[in-house]
């Protein structure tokens, strides 16, 4: 569970903090100056710090600057009213995660917690390489002659600023190869933010990563800074970068080449002192060939490119990875590892893992929670793989049926110029809305089944208005 503290000399706002927080799965803690704050996270460290800008004694900017000095990669929001924005800007120049305006929105507080307990996960949460399963840490595994090439690779690179293309299938880890050259570089003590190039809609792409200027458009009300200043002497990790909107391919050019950008309707570079590192498992050749992706920019991006193999490539690492996989999860669980047949080996070793290491883990995962608690059998791996493909096979077709009537039946209604902006909202409207039903209003659970961060799913349930019959609480 993750526990927040919130800094402020305003009791009732500390109760409401408190209340909304612990609804959500979190842990709460508050104190009332930033001299107590300061005291418990000496005592104790939590995963997020909330403090107010406007303090008796020490002010947000000094309590950053001492926390900052105590660990750096402990994410900071800082809360402050519209006289000192521009304070809490500065703040989140030096590295501060980010900055919420007084009165706020419930909502934008709790999707800017979500990323940032994302972020600060991600900085402090080790990636070993090889580690022995009894770690029951993330890892990346593997002792194959293709791993090991991975492992040189990192070792070579991490410490230098080189722009890094992590390049592979879907599934076989490039977010742990992303971090471990994080953990491992001289920026370490610096930011490491996630931009997920496709979970982001296109409108909103360019102000999350590269900020706005009052004005810049409707409703800009104030500047605001976007992700590459907020990782100022840190990294950023473009996830999906092969899937980025050509119209910011320029922009990201720019930045690669001149280390500054512009922020949304401004006129004066910015300095952006960042390190990229890229992962796509697009084909960039072909993408580049179909005017789809920038040439100059697929250069800059190659500086140095680690590709990692299909796990159908990678020999006996499939079992070291069931291994790890078993004792991981079984320690998550609380349960004693129950160990696998020879048998059960030997049908994953035949396998050929289309899914990567991200299937592998779900299979190990599903066998786990349904063997109770018996060494996991040939039958039980047999059995996972057979659901997976009857229920591929059995009602892909049903489903195509069902998905054409409900477009027909909207193409044949009132004409309008965002058909397919309107047909994909209310697919995930529905999508979203049954998950939650399906885990009881577990958002922390339906994010995972969706695939989706916990404020991705947070904003699209605000988005679509979503309203279910139960109380929708979130867990950790």
């Amino acid at each position: 569970m993750s526990r927040i503290l919130i800094i402020d000399d305003d009791d009732a706002l500390r109760k409401s903090f408190h209340k909304l927080l612990t609804e959500e799965g979190y842990e709460a803690e508050s104190a009332a100056s930033g001299e107590a704050g300061l005291k418990i996270i000496r005592q104790s460290m939590p995963d997020l710090v909330i403090a107010d800008m406007q303090l008796p004694g020490m002010n947000g900017f000094e309590i950053f600057k001492a926390i900052h000095a105590i660990e750096p990669r402990l994410p900071v929001i800082i809360m402050t009213a519209y006289g000192t924005t521009e304070s809490a800007i500065e703040a989140t120049k030096m590295g501060a995660f980010d900055y919420i305006l007084k009165p706020f929105e419930i909502p934008d507080m709790l999707s800017v917690i979500g990323q940032s307990l994302e972020a600060g996960r991600f900085m402090r949460s080790p990636v070993d390489m090889d580690a022995s399963p009894e770690t029951f840490r993330e890892a990346i595994i593997g002792r194959s002659p293709p791993m090991q090439e991975i492992y040189k690779a990192i070792g070579r690179t991490a410490p230098t600023d080189a722009t890094v293309l992590i390049r592979g299938e879907s599934g076989t880890g490039k977010e742990l190869v992303a971090r471990a050259m994080y953990q491992h570089s001289a920026r370490s003590d610096k930011p490491f933010l996630v931009i997920n190039c496709v979970a982001i809609p296109e409108a909103l792409l360019e102000s999350e990563l590269f900020g706005y200027e009052k004005g810049a458009f409707t409703g800009a009300i104030r500047r605001r800074v976007g992700k590459i200043e907020q990782a100022n002497g840190g990294t950023v990790f473009l996830d999906e970068i092969g899937d980025m909107p050509f119209n910011l391919q320029s922009k990201m050019l720019r930045l690669l080449q001149e280390k500054s950008i512009e922020r949304l309707g401004g006129r004066e570079p910015v300095a952006a002192n960042v390190r990229i590192i890229a992962a796509t498992n697009r084909d960039l050749e072909t993408a580049i060939s179909e005017g789809r992706f920038r040439e100059d920019l697929y250069y800059r991006l190659n500086v140095v490119t680690i590709t990692l193999p299909p796990l159908s490539k990678r020999g006996a690492d499939i079992l070291l990875l069931t291994e790890y996989f078993l004792s991981r999860f079984s320690a998550e669980s609380g349960m004693d590892n129950p160990g696998i047949t020879k048998e059960a080996k030997a049908v994953l070793s035949a396998y050929s893992c289309p899914g990567n290491v991200r299937e592998l883990s779900n299979i190990i995962r599903k066998t786990l929670i349904f063997n109770r608690g018996s060494p996991v059998s040939a039958e039980d791996i047999t059995q996972a793989l057979s659901e997976k493909n009857h229920l591929t096979e059995t009602h892909e077709e049903d489903e195509e049926k069902m998905l054409r009537q409900i477009i027909r039946r909207q193409l044949s209604g009132k004409p309008c110029d965002n058909m397919f902006d309107q047909c994909m909202d209310r697919f995930a409207a529905a999508l979203i809305g049954e998950t939650l039903n399906f885990t009881g209003g577990n958002r922390s659970r339906a994010a995972k089944l969706l695939g989706l961060s916990r404020p991705t799913l947070h904003s699209r349930i605000e988005k679509y208005r979503l309203k279910l019959e139960m109380n929708v609480r979130s867990e950790t």
